[in-house]
């Protein structure tokens, strides 16, 4: 038997990994990016213990859903609209999508604010590079790359923006790493006394946790035509997907604990983060962040673009065919979003609270669901999990309804 060549061997691993990559993309966006920096700006390494629990909490759903596809051959949202009525498929598609919109808005918006805000010195007037030509080039961009339209494509362009997103972050981090032992610590579970420490953890949380990831999860385990037999491998890809959510989500914490923490600076969005570390750590540094931020970036807005033809084509049993005249028009609806703030102005304050609420609520429902169908022996057969692994599930299902709550009423506490 002739043994591969090495470029070969590297080759299929890259293709055996790229689902698991697809949702570190997606989920490492600027709303990661700015949950981990605000908390790393504000308690130093203290959270890191929320994060890495949530990470493990993502890596077992991440298995229960793809086995469940692995198994049954269909989706997670389609097999909702099949065991639990089209009313409830309905319910969570709406909460995902609405709330995958307007998540593109403010991902768009951050992606131009803090390109601008790095470009001033480039600039004759110092005002940085117009933000609505910025959003139809990046606009552009990804819509480009949706046109070209296979599923193999998508994997290779996602791959290319989560690796320069995690070189950038982590170059970042040396740069500016804090104390080991300030790590160390952070994996104590501790929670301080200010008002909005819960907030922060459910927010660190929901950016890792969200429902729609298992349910892009259940897609990709299809799309990749994985079977019982590939149990393994979906076990090592949703092991790799979790620690790359983990590694980069530390390293922004870091960078923000190593460099804003000790001098007491606070961080609302990804644009402070711009402004207060390049005088800190230098321009240098701060352009391969801003690199990092376009790529984590435009890694969650090209799945967003995904998202609703997929979800559309799931709760219809229709093929993923992202060709359709029908699937190109939802995409280009969603890239026209992304000039809501720029040329309106302002942020959708309002409409992100209500986003965020419905994916607060969508999250334990998507996971109840699919307890309840994993339970079932008529659908799982004699692969149906054993006691323990349901147990831990329904553990994981209390804590994302606790962390609902917890969100809710942190965001209701900011009026």
């Amino acid at each position: 038997m002739t043994e591969l060549p090495l470029s070969k061997k590297i080759g299929l691993f890259l293709a055996s990994i790229a689902p698991g990559f697809f949702l570190v993309g997606y989920n490492i966006g600027t709303g990661s990016v700015t949950t981990a920096a605000s908390t790393g700006a504000q308690y130093g390494m203290m959270f890191i213990w929320p994060l890495l629990l949530s990470c493990v909490f993502t890596y077992i759903l991440i298995i229960a859903f793809g086995r469940y596809t692995v198994v049954t051959g269909e989706t997670a949202l389609f097999s909702f609209r099949k065991h639990f009525g089209i009313g409830m498929a309905i319910f969570v598609l709406i909460s995902v999508v609405f709330s995958e919109w307007v998540a593109f808005m403010g991902v768009m918006s951050v992606v131009t604010e803090v390109v601008k805000e790095w470009s001033r010195p480039l600039t004759a007037s110092g005002e940085g590079f117009n933000m609505i030509i910025l959003t139809i080039l990046f606009g552009g961009l990804i819509y480009y790359f949706f046109w070209r339209g296979s599923h193999r494509f998508f994997e290779n362009i996602l791959m290319i923006f989560v690796s320069i997103m995690g070189l950038s972050f982590i170059a970042t981090m040396f740069m500016v790493i804090p104390e080991p032992m300030e790590v160390i610590k952070g994996l104590i579970p501790t929670l301080p006394k200010e008002s909005n420490a819960a907030l922060l953890i459910a927010g660190m949380v929901g950016t890792t946790m969200g429902g729609v990831l298992y349910l892009v999860r259940s897609i990709l385990v299809q799309e990749k035509g994985w079977q019982i037999k590939d149990f393994k491998e979906e076990k090592r890809d949703a092991l790799i997907s979790s620690f790359f959510m983990f590694l980069l989500s530390a390293a922004i914490m870091a960078c923000a604990a190593g460099t804003l923490y000790p001098r007491g600076l606070a961080v609302d969005n990804a644009i402070d983060m711009v402004k207060l570390l390049e005088p800190l750590a230098g321009r240098f540094a701060i352009s391969i962040f801003v690199a990092g931020i376009i790529s984590a970036g435009l890694s969650s807005l090209f799945p967003h673009l995904l998202l609703a033809p997929w979800f559309l084509a799931d709760i219809t049993n229709q093929p993923r065919d992202m060709k359709r005249r029908r699937n190109r028009l939802i995409a280009l609806f969603t890239v026209s979003l992304g000039l809501v703030v720029p040329v309106f102005g302002g942020r959708p304050v309002l409409i992100m609270i209500i986003s965020q609420v419905l994916a607060a609520i969508a999250t334990p429902v998507i996971v109840l669901l699919m307890l309840i169908l994993q339970s079932k022996k008529d659908v799982m057969g004699e692969h149906k999990p054993q006691l323990g692994f349901n147990l831990l599930i329904g553990f994981i299902f209390l804590f994302t309804v606790f962390m609902a709550i917890t969100g809710i009423i942190g965001i209701k506490g900011l009026f």
